[in-house]
């Protein structure tokens, strides 16, 4: 009798964490139904450690397979002031396959900010101020792999972007985004990430696409399957920029790396 309290107990709490969804980082993780998710992302870089960003990504799931979610940032730069609120997204994601241990999201995105530089933030300036925001319509695809202990996954993502908002008269810029990211699960609740993706524009720009290689390595542990920590560094690898300030063909490793810290947690 006592065993077979103690494995109803057991099953409980394994069907509850089953509910809740294990956020740990993975690159294919979504929220389970009636769930809510929320990341929180601190970073700076190592060239200028005075420049820093708040970013927050809110996800809720609709049903198994559909999630609604929100990202925005904060941040301050020594280059550029004030301290400003930048960007506001809002994403529609749909798992479109779930066989087993291969999974597909396809998802769409529009996100609306401040151009870099622009003195003011967008809750502080015109929605419709084409000096100083710039709106971005997002349609990708990602998926892949998830394996005992580890987990591939790749993405390509279009990218329309232009300034205003909803401004379709001036020619946009048109960006394709391909990448791969990947995750090692390790004892004692620890695991480590690791992703590379190319940014480039479909358009000629100076005899160039101007795209860019970025590559992120990070070390996440679970607090329990619904909380994680985690740490990680990032680079990138771009076109060479001439002293004049124009592009030029070749590709060299901009100076320093970026940095950060993300807590992730589902309820």
């Amino acid at each position: 009798m006592k065993k077979l309290a103690l494995t109803s107990l057991l099953a409980v709490f394994a069907v509850s964490a089953a509910n809740a969804g294990v956020i740990d980082g993975n690159p294919l993780y979504r929220p389970s139904e009636n769930h809510f998710y929320s990341v929180t992302d601190v970073n700076s870089h190592s060239e200028s450690t005075e420049t820093w960003k708040l970013a927050e990504e809110f996800g809720y799931g609709i049903t198994d397979y559909l999630a609604v979610i929100l990202t925005t940032d904060f941040s301050e730069s020594d280059w550029f002031e004030p301290t400003s609120w930048n960007d506001f997204g809002l994403e529609l994601n749909g798992r479109v396959l779930d066989m087993g241990g291969w999974k597909a999201d396809l998802y769409g995105k529009y996100e609306f900010g401040t151009i870099w530089g622009a003195t003011d933030g967008f809750m502080n300036g015109s929605f419709l101020n084409e000096d100083a925001t710039e709106y971005t319509w997002t349609a990708g695809m990602r998926g892949g792999y998830v394996g005992e202990g580890w987990t591939v996954a790749g993405h390509v993502a279009y990218n329309y972007r232009n300034i205003e908002s909803f401004n379709w008269n001036d020619k946009g810029l048109h960006l394709l985004a391909v990448g791969v990211d990947g995750q090692l699960m390790l004892p004692y609740d620890f695991n480590l990430v690791a992703g590379v993706e190319y940014t480039g524009a479909l358009d000629n720009h100076n005899g160039t696409n101007q795209g860019s290689w970025t590559g992120t390595f990070g070390v996440n542990y679970n607090i329990d399957p619904t909380k994680f920590v985690g740490v990680y560094v990032d680079g990138e690898l771009g076109h060479k920029v001439a002293d004049d300030g124009d592009i030029e063909n070749g590709w060299e490793v901009k100076d320093g790396f970026g940095f950060g810290f993300k807590f992730g947690i589902d309820f």
